[in-house]
């Protein structure tokens, strides 16, 4: 079954933001647009790479009222000392959570049980609590911190303008659609 449009689980964990330790919770996520992703594990290769992508484009994201919350199993305490040994991860200034047990990358389906890892998901969530965008990759492909800002965007235009839909490759300011009979065969 798949997430988009349902509620997201209720949790609890710590994360480390801003030199502190902090509880986050579901409801954390609520009043907001956030982005929630996945990454396998700290002191890795291709997942600094993404955290650090996002952090070069957090103001931008902040700009449009997301907060971005990264997610892997590890501790909040494996991330502080990532953190504070890496020159790309100190860089970062949006809550790193911890989930040792696993429950928050249960919740969001991208548990490698096996491996107690977590896959590349990429959730966007509605003020309301609601999963508008769900992606999932191998852990071998990384992501793309401006093509998710893209999508950021055009969630946010389709919420706010209600019978518009964004086409392939849309920006903000690009003609949407509007569907109905007339369009089709059309386009």
């Amino acid at each position: 079954m798949s997430l988009i449009n349902t509620q997201i689980k209720p949790f609890s964990a710590t994360a480390y933001h801003n030199g502190k330790f902090v509880p986050v919770t579901q409801d954390s996520l609520k009043g907001k647009w956030s982005v929630v992703f996945f990454y396998p594990a700290d002191f890795t290769f291709v997942c600094p790479t993404e955290l650090g992508d996002l952090a070069d484009h957090y103001d931008t994201f902040k700009a449009l009222g997301v907060e971005i919350y990264g997610v892997s199993t590890d501790t909040h305490f494996t991330h502080k000392a990532w953190h504070d040994t890496s020159e790309t991860i100190n860089k970062i200034r949006y809550p790193m959570i911890g989930d040792p047990t696993g429950a928050i990358t249960r919740n969001f389906d991208v548990m490698i049980e096996e491996e107690g890892l977590a896959l590349r998901g990429t959730f966007v969530i509605n003020p309301e609590g609601v999963i508008k965008l769900c992606e999932i990759h191998d852990n071998g492909i990384g992501r793309d911190a401006k093509e998710l800002l893209r999508k950021v965007q055009a969630a946010q235009y389709v919420a706010a303008h209600p019978g518009e839909v964004c086409p392939a490759k849309w920006t903000p300011g690009a003609e949407t659609l509007a569907p109905s009979l007339d369009l089709v065969g059309k386009i």
